[in-house]
């Protein structure tokens, strides 16, 4: 294996040779990567299925289309995206050019996740290749049939001088972040993503963390109790609960509790029949270390509903978990498994306090249709999103996607995957013409009351008038400049 050091410098005299910049040669290679997904599906669905026993169904829905419907928006929209922007001008630039180009970092890193392996890795490093980056491609060890597929079948389809896939555990990850990227990129855990930002602090690389944390779920009487407990488990079960949005736990009243986990009792043996573990629609716990975690977060709980598993085969039947404490274990971390407990409040303001005393959640969900209640729940909270009456659907959205706090910094989906990995780069053209020298000579000393007021009066944003308002009001100005400078130089008969 090369070494990191080695790897990255190849990739910048890449970048350096101004390879990547054309936007033809960035359009090629998001059109290879789309060839990749259509041509290799099949491979793609085992690989999906080996790593977490993902069902056809959920890695079709939440990977390989996705990733698809995400590239093709990108091809679709790369030329617009890319174009140069131009503000919105003040007075004082009225002659002026302004303009804002989007140019790449340089050498980018993307350290995908394991729970969604593919999606998660190659979604942002589509946005990287758009933006005009080298990339370095990190796949998760953890999911690795997934990482071995791609790092076998990316360098058939991508030019391998500018993008290039390091596969490797803990050890070739530290070594990894030892070098200096122009952008990093990462997906998991929050602990995991202390350690990113403090490798970044060295050179001062810019980063997007995008994290998890206990999103929670409110849910009261006002809400139609089936159609809820149908999106909140669906949302809990999907790729065995092993999701950075999946609803982390609810709160809600103790009489909604009561309705809710009857309902949840019809919903889960509809879902998955009276034997889960034989259902071909749930998926499997990663890995050994992960179901252990899981089952040692059930300790000490009598669950509702499920609570049942199988360590031989990593399965852990859906779990629903009544008279949990705020201090419990399982409320001290995120659960990225099929358990959901339940506190109870009085109402939505006790609710507010309960989020606002633990780290911001990745996304709140919110069901009711008490929209007092949800106005308060909004305004009062802080998320990196929200999602009212539903669970996971705002994925689905071209609106930004990330957290904040705890749960993560910066965003990405659609546009924004290619504003993360682009630096926006504002560039003023002066005006050199005699106008605009007359209208600038006021900041120039010897400085005197009158220069202040001009200048002030250059300053002042004029929202909501029409531009070509304020050129006859300049034009004006610069009249009355003129007529006044004339009149001064002929009273000091500066030219007899």
């Amino acid at each position: 294996m090369v070494h990191p050091s080695e790897l990255v410098q190849n990739l910048r005299n890449s970048f350096e040779s101004g390879k990547t910049k054309p936007l033809q040669f960035r359009m090629k290679q998001l059109k290879a990567l789309l060839r990749l997904y259509e041509e290799n599906m099949t491979e793609m669905l085992e690989v999906l299925h080996k790593d977490l026993r993902k069902c056809k169904h959920e890695s079709v829905v939440m990977e390989t289309e996705y990733l698809i419907n995400d590239l093709k928006n990108t091809i679709a929209n790369l030329y617009k995206w890319a174009k140069p922007e131009y503000p919105p001008k003040g007075f004082v630039n009225l002659l002026d050019s302004l303009c804002i180009y989007s140019e790449p970092y340089g050498v980018v890193l993307v350290i995908g996740s394991w729970n969604y392996p593919i999606q998660l890795t190659l979604l942002p490093v589509a946005g990287a290749i758009a933006a005009g980056n080298c990339v370095v491609i990190k796949p998760s060890e953890v999911s690795s049939a997934s990482s071995k597929f791609m790092a076998e079948t990316i360098p058939k389809y991508l030019d391998s001088d500018c993008y290039k896939v390091y596969e490797g555990g803990v050890a070739e990850t530290t070594e990894l972040l030892k070098q200096r990227f122009d952008y990093i990129f990462y997906t998991g855990s929050s602990q995991v993503g202390k350690i990113i930002h403090s490798a970044a602090n060295k050179y001062l690389t810019p980063v997007t963390l995008e994290l998890g944390g206990k999103s929670p779920v409110y849910l009261d009487k006002t809400a139609d109790i089936k159609v809820a407990t149908k999106r909140i488990l669906w949302g809990k079960c999907v790729n065995m609960g092993q999701t950075c949005v999946a609803p982390d736990y609810v709160i809600c009243t103790r009489d909604v509790r009561d309705k809710f986990v009857e309902c949840a009792k019809k919903v889960l043996a509809d879902y998955f029949g009276n034997d889960p573990k034989e259902s071909p629609d749930l998926g499997r716990i990663i890995n050994e270390r992960q179901f252990q975690r899981l089952v040692n977060l059930l300790r000490g709980h009598k669950p509702a509903v499920g609570g049942k598993f199988d360590a031989s085969d990593r399965f852990i039947e859906p779990t629903i978990l009544t008279d949990v404490q705020p201090n419990s274990p399982i409320m001290q971390e995120e659960i990225f498994g099929p358990i959901l407990p339940i506190i109870t409040v009085n109402d939505a303001s006790e609710a507010v306090k309960f989020i606002n005393s633990r780290e911001k959640p990745l996304v709140f969900y919110i069901f009711s249709n008490c929209k007092k209640d949800v106005s308060l729940l909004i305004d009062n909270t802080s998320s990196g999103g929200v999602l009212v009456n539903d669970t996971i659907m705002h994925m689905a959205t071209d609106m930004p996607f990330g957290g904040v706090g705890s749960s993560g910094m910066g965003c990405y989906h659609a546009k924004y995957t290619f504003d993360t990995f682009s630096h926006k780069k504002s560039c003023l053209y002066k005006d050199l013409g005699l106008l605009g020298e007359t209208l600038g000579a006021a900041r120039y000393p010897p400085y005197t009351e009158g220069k202040l007021k001009f200048l002030n009066l250059l300053l002042r944003r004029w929202p909501g008038v029409p531009l070509k308002c304020l050129l006859h009001l300049l034009i004006f100005g610069a009249g009355f400049v003129s007529a006044i400078g004339c009149t001064y130089f002929l009273d000091k008969k500066q030219y007899f």
